[in-house]
Formats: structure tokens, C-alpha cells, sequence
């Protein structure tokens, strides 16, 4: 019987000493979350070309038209946007972004109109070789559709 409580005692202390090397491999660190996406940005940039353009046509009639088209489409751009960022990465809540106060008119409405939508084409064109082909084909339409609105300002 002594050579059988040995070998219980033997586990037993093997058992405790290996106890917490076992559990450390257990905790490892969680994953690092992934970066932001970079459509996301895209689409607040849009929603806040939006406000802009609204701002626009309702300061300025003589370019409320205009403006307006432009509101309408970079509202497109941005829900479009919104929805590829959503799918790719599905929101933890059901909050939609908040919107902020009405942007200020600025001084020239749409020299800073066709410079906002000269920097959301840049933008988008930018990131069309960095992503897959689904997304380049959005960001592709979004950039087009930035060119063809700066021309009605210009």
C-alpha cells in the first residue's frame, strides 16, 4: 500500500505545480480589435458634405439648385457607404451617427463646395487599389460621382 499512497501523493504534486502553467495558457491576451475602416471616414466626410449643402441652399438661393443635388448625392454616398462599413464590420448597437449643428457658410459657399467634393473624390480614388474589387467598384462611383457634382459648381 505504501508504494500505491506514493504515487497518489507523486500526481498529486505534479497536479498542483502544473495547475497554473495550465491555466496561463488558458488566459492568453484577447485579440487586438482591427483597425478603423477606412470607409468610415469616407462616409462621415460625406454626411458632413451633406449638412454643408443644406447649409448652402438654404443661405444662398441662388445656388439652393445646386446645392441641393449635391446634398441629395453625397446623402447617397454616405448611406452607401455606411452600409458596406456596416456589413463588413456589423455595429455592436443600433445608434445611428449623431448629427451635429448646421455647419457655418463659408465665405466663399462654392469654392468650399467644389473643395470639399475635390477632396472626397481624392479620397475615395485613393483607397480604390488597397481594397478588395467590391469595394473599389463603390469607391469608384463615389469618386465619379464627386467629379461630375463639381462641375455643377464650376
Amino acid at each position: 500500500m505504501r508504494g500505491a499512497a506514493a504515487t497518489s501523493r507523486r500526481q498529486v504534486l505534479r497536479a498542483a505545480l502544473a495547475a497554473p502553467l495550465l491555466l496561463a495558457g488558458c488566459t492568453s491576451d484577447p485579440p487586438a480589435p482591427p483597425p478603423p475602416d477606412p470607409l468610415a471616414a469616407l462616409a462621415a466626410a460625406a454626411r458632413a458634405d451633406a449638412a454643408q449643402a443644406n447649409a448652402i441652399a438654404a443661405a444662398v438661393p441662388a445656388l439652393a439648385g445646386p446645392a441641393a443635388e449635391v446634398a441629395a448625392a453625397r446623402t447617397e454616398h454616405a448611406e452607401a457607404l455606411q452600409r458596406e462599413v456596416d456589413r463588413e464590420r456589423p455595429p455592436r448597437s443600433s445608434v445611428a451617427p449623431s448629427s451635429s449643428a448646421p455647419p457655418a457658410l463659408p465665405a466663399d459657399p462654392a469654392a468650399a463646395m467644389v473643395t470639399a467634393l475635390n477632396q472626397a473624390e481624392q479620397a475615395a480614388g485613393a483607397l480604390i487599389g488597397s481594397v478588395p474589387r467590391y469595394r473599389a467598384g463603390l469607391l469608384g462611383s463615389v469618386a465619379a460621382g464627386c467629379a461630375s457634382l463639381r462641375e455643377v459648381f464650376a
